[in-house]
């Protein structure tokens, strides 16, 4: 077991896309969480009225900071960006969106922080809360996940979530090349690698639909099968 850590600096990783409509009130909930904290706000070549409003968000808090990207990569790839600029002791991957809810960070951090784990998966399976969507949706992330934990010998109930929180020190060396979406599978790879201690809990999902600006689609579920098979040999 790692000593425990006591009130140690999370930095909250937030990619954005195209966000205009949900960031400025996921950084307010996100800020209003009992923690010590720095927030990273990547933005990945928007396109509608987000850059303004993120330029604004880090005026308004002292703990926010802006990276404006000359062009569209993917998550995977602002994340890395976000990754380098991390100066905690903790990190923790927060989409833009609202359908992850910030106020799960307890839950989420308590196995890191009394020196259990290494690594935390937020798991939308587990019996939390959740909008009820797509079922071909849900069968594609099972399947992927099914896969993941074939190849990794890891027992997750949702690799494709977007709550995965860590030590800092679980970066240090690690390859992560995917641009897109494909980032979920290769760090779960690259964890189970690693032997890194895993842990999963609940959390609640208030998923959107493609009408109301959900970006993942099919040919990223695809890109992600060739990952999870590519990241098993190549270390």
């Amino acid at each position: 077991m790692r000593e425990p850590l006591h009130d140690p600096l999370l930095s909250v990783v937030i990619p954005v896309y195209n966000e205009e409509l949900w960031v400025e009130e996921l950084v307010a909930r996100v800020s209003a969480q009992p923690w010590r904290m720095e927030i990273l706000l990547i933005d990945d070549g928007s396109t509608d009225g987000t850059r303004p409003i993120l330029q604004a968000l880090a005026d308004r808090y002292d703990n926010v900071r802006v990276e404006l990207k000359a062009r569209n990569e993917g998550k995977g790839a602002a994340l890395r960006t976000g990754f380098a600029l991390a100066r905690g002791d903790v990190i923790i991957i927060q989409d833009a969106d609202l359908e992850y809810d910030p106020r799960d960070y307890g839950r989420l951090l308590e196995a890191i922080l009394d020196g259990r784990a290494d690594v935390v998966y937020g798991s939308r399976f587990l019996g939390g809360p959740h909008r009820v969507l797509n079922f071909h949706h849900y069968v594609a992330n099972q399947g992927l996940t099914f896969l993941s934990n074939l190849l990794t010998n890891l027992n997750l109930t949702d690799m494709e979530t977007c709550y995965k929180v860590f030590r800092r020190e679980v970066l240090d060396g690690m390859k992560l090349t995917s641009n897109r979406f494909g980032f979920e599978p290769e760090f779960t790879a690259r964890v189970a690698q690693r032997g890194l201690r895993v842990y999963e809990v609940p959390i609640s999902y208030s998923g959107r639909d493609y009408d109301e600006g959900k970006k993942i689609t099919w040919k990223d579920g695809l890109s992600a099968l060739w990952i999870i098979l590519k990241s098993k040999y190549d270390a």
